[in-house]
């Protein structure tokens, strides 16, 4: 008999067997740590001019551009499956170089608000902030136009000017709040964008309505449907200069940092699976405030295609990574598979 053999023999397994934790459904139900819910949840709605619109996006299947007469259906959708929040992202009908269409007391979103508050008061409803959607250049803030632009000789044409920009985000929260949004979410990565929204959003008395900042958002190939979605693609360019480079983690931090020192309530990180060592840092270094993951369009779209081709099952598949987004440290997670999660942890109870 060989010493292995022997040890082996030796060995009191009954020491040493994990396994009796998964032995049975219940046990495994009893014992499990993470638990989703669907009031983890934030699900987002494209909003579009028209009437009786509501169009699938190509990119991502199962996801539409709704115009706001339509909206009763959607937000009924919701709250069967128990969802407690929306995200609204606007397809304006018009854009400028400005994006004055964002802050217009009659644009898209400010319909779109009051409309889902008519519907439903109890629901809550974040919004984007940031000028994508709304300028016909389709960056993030007003851009440097031309490379001799008095003052701006250092900086090349179509560089995305960060101060000039803060004062309309501050005019875009302002709009929204007046409507009855509960939270804004500004998504641009300018410097000083908490500061100025919160202190603008005070001067206005809405001084209650929260901040989620975006505060972690990289520069991501997984936005591609979005832009699809919201048609909000760069002209001309990238976001490179105010995104994150997906091969940085320090700049996170103080990136989080200051947006809490500047008042924001909610601090994000975008995109989520290929950013889950993200999650966990803020989780580990923030954790008195509460963290948002966003799984992104493209995320959602790769699930798709893949149980689309039999690949993947959906199901199963979305359950795991959205619980490897909270085992990670994220509250809550705005997710596009939200109302499909919530019907079917409805069907599990």
């Amino acid at each position: 008999m060989s010493t292995n053999e022997v040890n082996n023999d030796d060995r009191n397994w009954s020491d040493f067997r994990t396994r009796r934790w998964r032995h049975s459904r219940g046990l495994r139900s009893m014992l499990q740590q993470i638990r989703l819910d669907a009031t983890d949840l934030i699900c987002p709605i494209f909003v579009s001019h028209g009437e009786n619109v509501r169009v699938e996006i190509p990119s991502m299947p199962g996801q539409f551009q709704i115009s706001v007469d339509r909206l009763g259906e959607e937000i009924k959708e919701i709250e069967q499956a128990g969802l407690p929040a929306v995200i609204l992202f606007g397809i304006p009908e018009h854009k400028d170089a400005q994006g004055s269409g964002a802050w217009h007391d009659n644009g898209i979103i400010q319909q779109a608000i009051r409309r889902i508050k008519e519907i439903s008061p109890e629901m809550v409803v974040i919004t984007d902030v940031c000028l994508c959607e709304y300028t016909d250049h389709g960056h993030c803030g007003l851009v440097n136009e031309t490379a001799s632009a008095a003052g701006r000789e250092s900086l090349p044409a179509g560089y995305v000017l960060n101060d000039e920009t803060l004062a309309s985000l501050g005019q875009i929260a302002v709009s929204h709040a007046r409507c009855g949004a509960d939270i804004v979410a500004p998504s641009g990565m300018m410097d000083g964008m908490v500061t100025t929204i919160r202190r603008s959003l005070d001067a206005h008395q809405y001084e209650h309505v929260a901040i989620m900042a975006y505060s972690v958002k990289y520069s991501s190939a997984f936005y591609g449907p979005f832009r699809d979605a919201a048609d909000g693609a760069p002209q001309f360019g990238d976001r490179k200069t105010h995104q994150m480079d997906f091969a940085e983690s320090r700049q996170a931090m103080r990136e989080a940092r200051l947006d809490v020192q500047q008042g924001a309530d909610f601090l994000m990180v975008k995109p989520a699976m290929a950013y889950l060592d993200m999650i966990a840092r803020l989780h580990a270094g923030f954790s008195e405030m509460p963290l948002v993951a966003y799984n992104v369009s493209g995320e959602y779209s790769m699930v798709k295609a893949a149980a689309e081709k039999g690949w993947l099952n959906e199901r199963e598949t979305v359950f795991e990574l959205l619980t490897g987004m909270k085992r990670a440290g994220a509250d809550l997670i705005i997710t596009y598979h939200a109302k499909d999660v919530g019907k079917w942890l409805k069907q599990m109870d």
